[in-house]
């Protein structure tokens, strides 16, 4: 069974930093893209910033110069470091993966994390 568990969340005044980490567990054949999302109150979820298994980064224009996207291939784990926090980063942030577990290779779909909390104080 695959998993994605996200860690790092919490409060943090505005121009902070915070460092989220999502690693994918379980029996995994290949990881192709991974990413965070992000759903504030109220709102729609919304696409914070992805990476490809080679590294290629893509960012939301409100984050780009703020946020860094990076993953650590041999421990299947992808991690968003958040600086110069603002208060509209509030939200919860999801991690998500396209992969193909073992026991269906070559099927990819994407998997979700439980998400974690961010909460930036002004």
């Amino acid at each position: 069974q695959v998993q994605l568990v996200e860690s790092g969340g919490g409060l943090v005044q505005a121009g902070g930093s915070l460092r989220l980490s999502c690693a994918a567990s379980g029996s995994i054949f290949k990881i192709n893209a991974m990413g965070w999302y992000r759903q504030a109150p109220g709102k729609q979820r919304e696409l914070v910033t992805t990476i490809t298994s080679g590294g290629s980064t893509n960012y939301a224009d409100s984050v780009k110069g703020r946020f860094t996207i990076s993953r650590d291939n041999a421990k299947n784990t992808v991690y968003l470091q958040m600086n110069s926090l603002k208060p509209e980063d509030t939200a919860v942030y999801y991690c998500t993966a396209n992969l193909s577990p073992i026991i269906t290779k070559f099927t990819f779909r994407d998997y979700w994390g439980q998400g974690t909390q961010v909460t930036v104080s002004s």
